[in-house]
């Protein structure tokens, strides 16, 4: 399903925390960072209607089988974590081994606000960081619909932006490249999975997305399900991990450089 939003309607999801400290103004007095906030919503507003946010999603029947989440006719990887000490969690965990369902997502904005800025630096910076927010954003409406009505596992929910923004909904919805899914190659999975192309996404060599600000990833309604990062892993779940994304290791290497354990 392809979903297409305003500026207006995903504006109010913005975390603007995020924004802050991507701005680099944790530090700023309250007085400036009021106003740069400012700033940012004159922005939102001059533009609600001349870009948009854009959103593609299926759900699937799936199911958990060892560290693999088994999506229709496809198989997503996962890590498990490794270190002492750790849960040894993996997202194959809140999975059911039978009978179960997963969202795969990606949202993405209009390129134009990462390209039609580029002669002011300033003017670049604040959209290119608004992007990024407008992109996350998109993904929490999107989560929101699906939790009550799309996949409406979570019909009666009554929660605040102020509440979404911290997470209090049911389930999880780890994103690409973030700690409990760190391998940017599984673009190359979810893009087969759902076209990322319908909404202008493409991919690069390494499987990052294009425009920049977009974000892809799963949802899963497990009321269990936590968040946790993957840390560091050895050579024998990098072979292991290897195998099951079909890729050669020393290329898979590469994709998980920042969780290998430094020889």
């Amino acid at each position: 399903m392809i979903l297409h939003y305003s500026i207006a309607d995903v504006a109010p999801y913005i975390n603007w925390i995020y924004f802050f400290h991507a701005w680099g103004s944790n530090q700023m007095p309250q007085q400036d960072r009021a106003q740069l906030q400012h700033e940012a919503e004159e922005r939102l507003d001059r533009y609600s209607q001349t870009y948009r946010t854009h959103a593609v999603f299926l759900l699937f029947d799936a199911h958990g089988e060892d560290d693999d989440i088994v999506v229709g006719d496809a198989r997503i990887p996962c890590l498990r974590q490794q270190q002492p000490g750790s849960d040894y969690l993996c997202l194959a965990d809140f999975v059911s081994p039978a009978n179960d369902h997963v969202g795969v997502f990606a949202t993405t904005v209009d390129a134009g606000l990462e390209t039609d800025f580029a002669d002011d630096p300033y003017e670049k910076m604040m959209m290119q960081l608004l992007a990024d927010r407008l992109a996350e954003a998109t993904a929490e409406r999107l989560h929101e619909q699906v939790r009550k009505r799309y996949w409406g596992y979570a019909p009666d929910e009554q929660l605040s932006i102020p509440d979404m923004l911290c997470e209090h909904w049911q389930g999880i919805r780890p994103a690409v490249g973030y700690p409990s899914l760190p391998d940017t190659s599984l673009n190359f999975v979810i893009d087969r999975l759902i076209g990322m192309q319908q909404i202008g996404i493409r991919l690069t060599e390494s499987g990052a997305m294009k425009p920049h600000a977009s974000v892809s990833g799963l949802m899963m309604a497990h009321p269990e399900a936590r968040y946790f990062t993957v840390g560091m892993i050895g050579d024998d779940q990098l072979a292991d991990y290897a195998r099951r994304r079909g890729v050669p290791v020393g290329l898979m290497r590469k994709f998980l450089q920042a969780n290998l354990w430094k020889q």
